[in-house]
């Protein structure tokens, strides 16, 4: 019992360890490889649902065997404090999540910086919260390769095979597309051929067993893993690591009830005051939900105009 609790607690840490941002896609002839068999979850609407059925979405930043496990806790403590049953929903891409918010089939999400950023202003979602992890609410892009290699340099990786994890991924996708074009290359160009993996534990692995060359990832996600999980990251190294950014937000549909709305950010926002909130939390390896700041996502915005 007590090493199940362990595994869970540490599959709870990673999945909040993992956020990411937008990418413009450049259009690149990639190849999408799906390391781990994917979770099916009925679409909201497909069968019929009491009305105060609050409809949580997770995005796929973590491989999908593990996301029930690492964000139940947390949707579950919403749903108690409420009264309200909860649907879990959870889609392979980052821009199915924000169709579903934006046409009202989920009322909740955690998304990614770079959705956030791509996708506020056409679906209209509203940031609730965002995450203090080992006292920052911020994250980087990790450029890794295996420990092996001679690469030392992004320029290395000329005609090797990338992995990125999600064509709107921040960390995975226009960090280092943004990282190319200040050298006056695109991905298409430079690299040998890219591969989508879906998720950052999956382009750590992918590096670690040399299916890949190069992967470009969530920077709390490789730590925690190297902290505490070292087997699955000791075949790897970072050789760059990019600027900082806002980790990715709890978000609300337009279609939610206001008030509802901002009961659930109270909520969050006061979660670290109570005795089970608090221990929800520290599993989770989260200090405490704070308001967002719009200006720590300024940076995703100017490498999107870049490439």
């Amino acid at each position: 019992m007590t090493s199940c609790r362990c595994l869970i607690i540490r599959a709870l840490a990673v999945g909040f360890l993992c956020l990411a941002v937008i990418a413009c896609d450049d259009g690149i002839a990639v190849k999408t490889v799906d390391f781990s068999r994917r979770i099916a979850v009925a679409k909201p609407g497909q069968r019929p649902a009491p009305q105060s059925t609050l409809h949580v979405a997770v995005a796929a930043m973590i491989s999908p065997q593990t996301t029930f496990t690492v964000y139940y806790q947390l949707i579950d403590y919403i749903g108690q404090q409420f009264g309200r049953p909860i649907e879990m929903v959870q889609r392979k891409t980052y821009g199915e999540i924000n169709q579903l918010l934006g046409s009202g089939q989920i009322d909740l999400a955690f998304i990614c910086a770079g959705p956030y950023i791509s996708g506020k202003s056409a679906y209209d979602f509203k940031a609730l919260a965002v995450p203090v992890i080992r006292g920052e609410p911020f994250y980087k892009a990790y450029l890794i390769v295996h420990r092996d290699s001679q690469y030392e340099r992004l320029e290395d990786l000329r005609d090797k095979v990338f992995a990125f994890t999600d064509p709107e991924s921040n960390t995975g996708k226009l960090v280092p597309t943004f990282w190319l074009r200040q050298k006056g290359e695109t991905p298409e160009g430079f690299f040998k051929r890219s591969i989508y993996t879906f998720s950052h534990d999956n382009s750590i692995m992918a590096v670690s067993g040399s299916l890949v060359d190069g992967a470009a990832v969530h920077s709390q996600v490789w730590e925690y893993l190297n902290r505490r999980m070292p087997a699955q990251t000791e075949q790897t190294r970072v050789i760059q690591s990019s600027m900082a950014f806002g980790n990715p937000p709890m978000v609300a549909s337009r279609h939610l009830e206001a008030r509802l709305r901002d009961r659930i950010q109270n909520l969050l926002l006061e979660m670290h005051t109570t005795d089970r909130g608090k221990a929800i939390l520290s599993e989770l390896m989260i200090d405490r939900f704070i308001p967002i700041e719009e200006t720590w996502y300024q940076p995703i915005l100017k490498m999107m105009s870049a490439t």
